[in-house]
């Protein structure tokens, strides 16, 4: 197994750097495009910088996993180890910080400014139909300034009659009956206006709305839609500000208050005393009747002004890496996608760790102590091995012997001298 192992991580080497490589590129692709939308200025400084930026980024990650592949899988002692893992941990910290915000950014920053620009226009549309709802609230108070406004102007038809005082004619009880209500005529109508307006504003704001969502769904550069979608929504915090001011709830409630202070009695003109004492009484329970009438209409407004008014919020825009971190929990999969691209290689020094320990387990000869029962089998085949195939010290001198016979000292003949020459 050892011999496998080593042949996987040696023929793996070069895919190894290569996948090292190929993640490092991608990284400071999806680096420059997402630093490029941060970047102000002239258009060759802003490539310029975001070009040395992402190959910095680039050069970084495959520097910095190049070294805890290459030394955090051959350290034995748990100091070392350790220290190696912090270094990990703190680099892969320094990569999300410098990197992987700027890559989710470049992943999902068109999305992201989507998701921001259908927040706003949820919110204005809350506060238009607010705005809206206050207007036709002070609508509610219509039907109950009218009855007021008829009710007076019966009494004043019955005093003709004489029903009131006991006297025909217009005198001084008619024309204070005939006063209250064609003042209160005069509110009614002034808040039936009221409510053509609101309803002419609540139309020009829903179509401002309808412009601003298509901006948000339609397709098209992100920047260009943001900028005319801030348009639209300036335009329509005007129109919700004049819808909050078409609600009549403080003229009504001013106009109450009016009929009381400004309550003048008029003095009884009666011909006889008696006539005249009939009018005072009559004038006395008008001013009670009246006083009523503006207390009820007076609290009906405070309910409709006590809910506070609108005030919509200004349309902010954000780059695409401020809507990203803004709305990062809505763009997990984007951020986790990231995020991968820049740390996936610290899997692998995982699995070189395990291998490399796995090679180190295997070669360490085990003790006697802790030898498991097959590996102690195994021993014991080995050695017998060794020993049927070692010779024996009979063959050997055997052996021995031999050789000596067939030295040259014993096999070899000397050859006889010369012979003299012949004279």
């Amino acid at each position: 197994m050892v011999s496998a192992l080593r042949e996987g991580v040696s023929g793996l080497d070069v895919t190894m750097r290569l996948t090292l490589a190929v993640l490092a590129l991608a990284s400071g692709v999806y680096t420059y495009l997402g630093v490029r939308e941060l970047l102000d200025g002239p258009p060759v400084m802003t490539v310029f910088a975001a070009i040395i930026y992402s190959s910095a980024v680039s050069v970084a990650i495959y520097a910095f996993w190049s070294f805890l592949l290459r030394f955090l899988p051959h350290v034995r002692d748990v100091a070392s180890r350790l220290w190696l893992t912090a270094a990990m941990l703190l680099g892969s910290l320094m990569i999300i910080a410098m990197s992987s915000w700027l890559n989710a950014a470049a992943l999902a920053g068109a999305a992201a400014i989507e998701q921001h620009l259908a927040v706003t226009v949820q919110n204005y549309t809350r506060d238009l139909d607010t705005a809206h709802n206050r207007a036709l609230g002070a609508q509610s108070l219509l039907p109950d300034i009218q009855l007021a406004s008829t009710r007076f102007a019966r009494l004043a038809e019955a005093e003709r009659g004489g029903a009131l005082t006991g006297t025909g004619g217009s005198g001084t009880v008619v024309q204070l009956l005939s006063q209250m209500s064609s003042q209160l005529d005069d509110l009614a109508r002034e808040v039936a206006a009221s409510g053509e307006r609101a309803k002419a504003f609540y139309a020009e704001g829903s179509a401002q709305i309808a412009r601003m969502r298509e901006f948000v769904s339609g397709q098209g550069d992100i920047k260009a839609r943001s900028d005319a979608f801030g348009a639209e929504a300036l335009a329509l915090i005007g129109t919700i500000a004049a819808l909050e001011q078409t609600s009549m709830a403080p003229a009504v409630r001013r106009a109450a208050d009016d009929l009381v202070t400004g309550f003048i009695a008029p003095a009884a003109d009666g011909r006889t005393a008696d006539l005249a004492g009939r009018q005072s009484t009559v004038v006395g329970s008008v001013e009670k009747a009246v006083q009523a009438q503006a207390s009820a209409l007076s609290q009906a407004a405070d309910k409709i002004i006590g809910t506070g008014t609108v005030e919509p919020a200004r349309f902010q825009p954000l780059s695409t890496a401020e809507a990203v971190v803004r709305y990062a929990s809505d763009f997990l999969p984007s951020w986790a996608g990231a995020i991968s691209i820049d740390l996936l290689p610290a899997v692998l020094v995982l699995i070189l760790c395990v291998v490399h320990a796995a090679i180190r387990r295997e070669e360490q000869p085990a003790e006697a102590e802790t030898m498991s029962a097959a590996q102690l089998i195994a021993a014991l085949r080995l050695a017998r091995q060794v020993g049927e195939e070692r010779p024996s010290a009979e063959e050997a001198e055997s052996f021995e012997a031999v050789m000596a016979e067939m030295s040259p000292a014993a096999t070899v003949t000397p050859l006889p001298a010369g012979r003299a020459k012949k004279d």
